[in-house]
């Protein structure tokens, strides 16, 4: 089975966009920029006064042989070489402090945006492509905006010093010196295109290997039951072979651009010796003068050579940029309202409530352009049990989607005690509304931290009255450390029907006056499932179930078919009418509908 690419490539973005996007993040640690480009001069000056006690060790000593001024000369270049081992930690320090705090403010940024995106909007892209532009994708943006214009500002500063040392040495041989100097750059251009692209798809590719890994190891259940652990090694193998194959386009693009680089670093320092030793025969240089000229030379064009090279390192952190940017530039599909909900009855209403999914598949498998309700209302009094009924992709999930906010309607309107949740603040809402889904949640974490998790500030008292109404409490108390039992990943230490329990005793801490149960009583016993009654007792609960067994006590019911209500009513009156609900309970009840014995 073949499969299109995982991960595509994201919009390309000039390099100043880059910066005007994320600059402003580095604002807190601006003030640390005058001290940072202190010890970069300090830094530079230092190292150029310690090739210049060479000349001195020539011209002075070995020339001459006198061994006299070896004494003063030694103990400067130990004092220098303190002060610059001094000077070089400090701005490790700083550079490291600066670019680590930058990484977490950027990381914890695009953390907080994903958060305010909706389930499906993450559903949409691989969880491994995510955690890579998370990672290794924010910290090119550092590389890029902080590494790259220190490094830059370092360059500038060195060649400045150096150029002024070789002035100073000789100032015709410092002007030959130079003229290489911009063919560094002319050639930098000529390969910076093409280390762009190979940077892009070495980018993309990582992200491409990371979600198959995620993708694979987050179903390993089903991959090793299916005996599928070749196949998905091979596509792992595939996606880190085009890995490789990127690397290694970029390795032969450095390996060609390198040498051209050293030829004209070495066409200028040969230029240089010719024309210098002439000058030390005419008696215009020492020696000691042409040996340091040399070593400015040489260093000289180091920082020429990262300068001119400096656009590559962009492109490669761009690349990674750019994959960033795509994930800030996707906007929540619901914002925060105005107002603040304190106390809550639970009236819920749905209002003549349209609403499809924008993308191209819904969560209900509908088309983008298929709208998942259409019209639907209802209305349930405070401490009233609606249940929803209907074939998979009616839109039952929908409507608890829209209880969440997790979608606002295309026209019509959702309501909590007369507020339309778009008016809302969607942390007071979603505090008084809670989901239990057919898909059992569990976090890596305590017994106590997941009963808790949605109320942190409960008592020990309050989260094991919770778990006793649960039916959760003696097979807590079994568990290795009780309450503080560390739970697997998703809770792989317990049972389908414990991890269950704990969901519930977490609904009941909660205490939110409106409950929605998305098919709760899957694979539970007689038991649990009147756990879920006392759960929903005193609330608004909205019931989504195939089990009608759980549906048929509620106050109102409503079959929903192709996002529409077909029926709508209490139990006892549903099935008098004879209709698709009767049929399905009679069905459900293992009798012979009523109407095919007529």
């Amino acid at each position: 089975m073949r499969r299109a690419d995982l991960v595509g490539h994201a919009p390309a973005l000039p390099a100043r966009e880059v910066v005007r996007r994320f600059w402003p993040d580095a604002r807190p640690y601006r003030r640390w920029l005058p001290l940072a480009m202190l010890l970069l001069v300090a830094g530079v000056a230092v190292e150029t006064a310690e090739i210049y006690l060479f000349k001195l060790v020539v011209d002075d000593v070995l020339v001459p042989g006198e061994l006299g001024p070896l004494v003063w000369i030694g103990a400067a270049c130990v004092g220098l070489l303190l002060l610059g081992g001094a000077i070089a930690l400090a701005d490790d320090l700083l550079n490291t402090w600066l670019g680590e705090r930058f990484l977490l403010r950027m990381r914890t940024r695009v953390f907080g945006h994903l958060l305010t995106l909706t389930p499906d909007a993450l559903d949409r892209r691989r969880l491994g492509d995510v955690l890579t532009r998370l990672g290794g994708d924010v910290a090119a943006i550092e590389s890029f905006v902080l590494s790259g214009v220190a490094s830059a500002l370092a360059a500038v500063l060195q060649i400045g010093f150096f150029v002024g040392a070789l002035f100073y040495l000789q100032w015709d041989l410092a002007l030959v010196s130079l003229v290489v100097a911009p063919l560094f750059f002319v050639v930098a251009r000529r390969f910076s295109g093409l280390i762009k692209r190979a940077s892009r798809e070495k980018r993309r590719r990582s992200g491409s290997l990371g979600a198959v890994a995620e993708e694979t190891l987050g179903n390993v259940a089903l991959v090793q039951a299916s005996g599928r652990e070749g196949t998905e090694l091979d596509r792992y193998r595939r996606e880190g072979e085009g890995v490789i194959a990127a690397e290694l386009s970029s390795v032969r693009i450095r390996g060609v651009f390198s040498p051209i680089v050293d030829l004209i670093e070495l066409a200028g320092i040969l230029l240089v010796v010719y024309l210098g030793t002439r000058a030390i025969a005419g008696g215009g240089l020492t020696l000691g003068g042409m040996l340091v000229f040399i070593a400015y030379l040489t260093r000289l064009y180091g920082p020429v050579r990262d300068l001119s090279s400096l656009s590559n390192t962009v492109f490669r952190a761009l690349a990674g940029a750019e994959r960033v940017i795509e994930l800030l530039d996707e906007r929540p599909k619901v914002v925060d309202g105005p107002t603040r909900l304190e106390h809550v009855r639970g009236a819920v209403e749905l209002d003549e409530v349209w609403f499809r999914y924008t993308e191209a598949t819904s969560s209900s498998g509908a088309g983008g352009e298929d709208y998942a309700l259409r019209g639907v209302s209802l209305k349930a009094a405070p401490g009233e049990r609606i249940a929803l009924v209907g074939a998979s992709g009616a839109g039952k999930s929908t409507i608890a989607r829209m209880l969440l906010r997790w979608g606002d309607p295309e026209a019509g309107a959702v309501r909590l005690d007369g507020h339309d949740l778009r008016e809302l603040e969607l942390a007071s809402l979603r505090r008084h509304v809670a989901l239990l889904l057919q898909e059992t949640l569990v976090l890596h974490g305590s017994v106590r931290e997941n009963i808790a998790y949605a109320r942190p500030e409960a008592t020990a008292a309050e989260i094991e009255a919770a778990a006793r109404a649960a039916g959760a409490h003696d097979f807590i108390a079994a568990l290795p450390h009780g309450y503080d039992t560390d739970l697997a990943e998703r809770g792989r230490r317990l049972s389908g029907g414990q991890r269950q329990r704990i969901a519930i005793a977490r609904a009941l801490l909660a205490d939110a006056p409106v409950l929605i149960l998305d098919e709760p009583s899957t694979g539970l016993d007689a038991e649990l499932a009147a756990s879920l009654c006392d759960l929903a007792r005193d609330r608004t609960t909205i019931v989504i179930s195939h089990d009608l067994l759980l549906t048929r006590d509620a106050d109102l019911i409503l079959v929903l078919d192709g996002g529409e209500v077909a029926e709508r009513g209490r139990h006892e009156d549903l099935v008098a009418a004879g209709g698709a609900y009767a049929r399905q309970w009679e069905a459900h009840e293992g009798l012979r509908p009523a109407r095919a014995a007529v």
